[in-house]
């Protein structure tokens, strides 16, 4: 499985003004959007292409457009939802779903609550979206969910991670067609779970405290 941390001035600068904790809403939404662009290029890069002849105003050419079946973004709820409009920004084709898991607090195993795909997922690549990366049991039970759906490909594309929801996602998915990339990995979680030194809740910090 490839793990990348995406590397970039503008990730370390927008990285920052995310996790202060002075930082208003609308800003912090508007980091995650531009967080999501950022790692999103380096995630896309591996996409498909079709050739597509191409009319200039002054010839003709082979272009290329990203293959069909277009690929199928998925945010894990809630947080995910920050990231959503950012990569539709990047790959307009993509179609979207949505997983909502919570965790069983007397087994402590995630447990999906919401699940809307598109029909047709077989054959396609799916790319999972949420901005933190804490313990990592959301996240492989949502890679096995699109694996299960039938897509080829899984790419995670999340922003602030631990190393140890890191090591739990590559050992879960070792030998999986899976992919994550990560603008950080952190220090470590706390007892409470909590990514240090992290930025708190993400869809707390986005749409209020639930």
């Amino acid at each position: 499985m490839r793990v990348q941390v995406v590397e970039h001035p503008l990730i370390a600068h927008k990285l920052s003004v995310l996790r202060d904790e002075s930082t208003p809403a609308s800003v912090f939404r508007q980091m995650v959007h531009d967080l999501t662009l950022l790692v999103g290029i380096e995630a896309t890069r591996a996409l498909e292409l079709d050739e597509k002849t191409v009319v200039t105003p002054v010839a003709t050419m082979s272009g290329h457009v990203v293959a069909s079946p277009t690929p199928i973004a998925v945010p894990i709820l809630r947080a995910g939802l920050g990231m959503l409009a950012g990569f539709l920004e990047l790959v307009p084709t993509a179609d979207s779903g949505f997983l909502g898991l919570k965790r069983n607090e007397k087994t402590l195993v995630p447990e999906v609550y919401a699940k809307r795909l598109p029909t047709a997922t077989a054959g396609r690549h799916i790319f999972l979206l949420d901005p933190m990366l804490a313990t990592g049991g959301s996240l492989i039970a949502s890679v096995e969910i699109a694996l299960a759906e039938g897509a080829t490909d899984v790419t995670c594309v999340c922003l602030v991670s631990s190393p140890q929801g890191v090591a739990a996602v590559t050992a879960a998915c070792e030998g999986k067609p899976v992919s994550l990339f990560v603008a950080v990995i952190d220090e470590k979680l706390n007892d409470a779970g909590y990514i240090l030194p992290g930025l708190g809740d993400a869809g707390d910090r986005m749409f209020g405290v639930a």
